[in-house]
Parts: C-alpha cells; structure tokens; sequence
C-alpha cells in the first residue's frame, strides 16, 4: 500500500533534490575548499589552477541551475497569461499586462476560483514579494512541476 504524498501547500512547496542539493554541490564545495586550501599551503602554479577550476565548476553548477530556473520562469508566465485570459472576466482582462513575471510565479499557486481577486489585490497594493504573494493564496494549487 503506498502512501499519498501529503498536499503541497506554501510551507512544502519548495523542491530539494538531494543528489542536485546535498551531494554534487557537497562535492565541489569541497573540492573547492580543498583547492583553497593546496594554495594557501603548497601555492603553486598547479595549486591555483585547480582553485580557479574548482571555482570554475562551481558557477557552472550554480548558473546551470539559475539558466533552468529562467526557462522554466518563461513558461510559467505564458501558462499563467493564458489561464487568466481564460478565467478572468472582460473587464479584469488589463490586469494582466499589468502582473510581473515574479508575481504570475506566484500567483500559479492560486486556484482558478481565487486568482483573479487575488491579482486584483496584488495590482492594487502593488505587493511583489512572491513569498508574501504566496502567503495570500487561501485554495493551494499544486505544481509538482517545478525543478
């Protein structure tokens, strides 16, 4: 018998991928302290090439992230245009130029009965903190998507 995951909702909703996370990034953290470490104690021209490589694969790890995270933003704001063009009434429907990319990632967590009130008082009090965003939604929507 399995057991359902328990429902997502502001306080869970954030992802951690241990392998991503704790172990890779575990890895050349050491290595890179490591490396600092051979400079200070044994510099070398060898010793500070293999601290800027150290460094070196740490941007790439973290850029790599960001690079995913900034694709990932774009279609979270064309799914979030395109329900709100659905749902919202012809009369609400100039909101949604006016929503930043940051304030549609959080308004994807608001189900299809509250976001457009939501939006509403998101344009009106100009909040554009996600998290403060996200503390408003009352009816989580799940996305399990997200990397």
């Amino acid at each position: 018998m399995t057991t359902a995951a328990p429902a997502q909702n502001y306080d869970n909703h954030r992802k951690f991928v241990p392998g991503f996370h704790g172990i890779a990034f575990g890895i050349l953290a050491i290595n890179f302290f490591y490396s600092l470490y051979a400079v200070v104690t044994a510099f070398s021209v060898a010793s500070v090439i293999a601290l800027l490589l150290a460094f070196g694969l740490i941007m790439v790890m973290l850029y790599a992230r960001l690079f995913a995270l900034s694709a990932q933003d774009r279609v979270i704001r064309l799914e979030e245009r395109l329900r709100l063009q659905a749902l919202l009434p012809p009369e609400q429907k100039d909101t949604i130029d006016k929503l930043t990319t940051a304030q549609l990632i959080a308004l994807r967590f608001a189900s299809d009965d509250e976001v457009g009130a939501l939006a509403a008082t998101v344009i009106a009090e100009g909040i554009e903190n996600r998290d403060e965003i996200k503390k408003r939604v009352t009816n989580w929507r799940p996305d399990h998507q997200r990397l």
